[in-house]
């Protein structure tokens, strides 16, 4: 199992360069790929705030790419609302990514992201996680 950031599930989508080949090839191994839902509401409010444009509405762009790359949404549960908030070492205040992090914890997966604070989090064997640049 895999959990994708938002934007390693944008650049997958987009079928650009900026996914690295060791990252979509850890995705295409893994027959069970997870999204958590604040993935929705990240592309929600970068749609809102124009920093990024879709090719068509957010509900048809998500429907479409969770259906392409088999992409199951994973809710934000109690246990995950409080390991997110209780993370422990050096993990910046993020909300959303906080709950990432959480999430890959609680499925016992890696997180594809390039978010540097994160993947220096993981450096310290607090959660798995891969370069989605790499």
């Amino acid at each position: 199992m895999i959990l994708l950031d938002t934007h390693a599930l944008i650049w997958l989508a987009a079928g650009t360069n900026d996914l690295g080949s060791r990252a979509l090839r850890a995705i295409e191994e893994q027959p069970e790929r997870r999204m958590s839902a604040m993935v929705a509401w990240e592309l929600a409010m970068l749609v809102d705030k124009r920093r990024i444009a879709l090719e068509s509405p957010l509900d048809i762009w998500l429907d479409q790419a969770m259906r392409a790359f088999r992409i199951v949404e994973v809710p934000v549960t109690g246990a995950i609302g409080r390991d997110a908030g209780g993370l422990q070492g050096n993990i910046h205040g993020d909300p959303c990514d906080r709950i990432m992090v959480a999430t890959a914890r609680a499925l016992g997966c890696a997180l594809v992201t390039s978010d540097r604070a994160i993947l220096r989090y993981a450096a310290t064997g607090h959660l798995k996680a891969i370069d989605a640049r790499r």
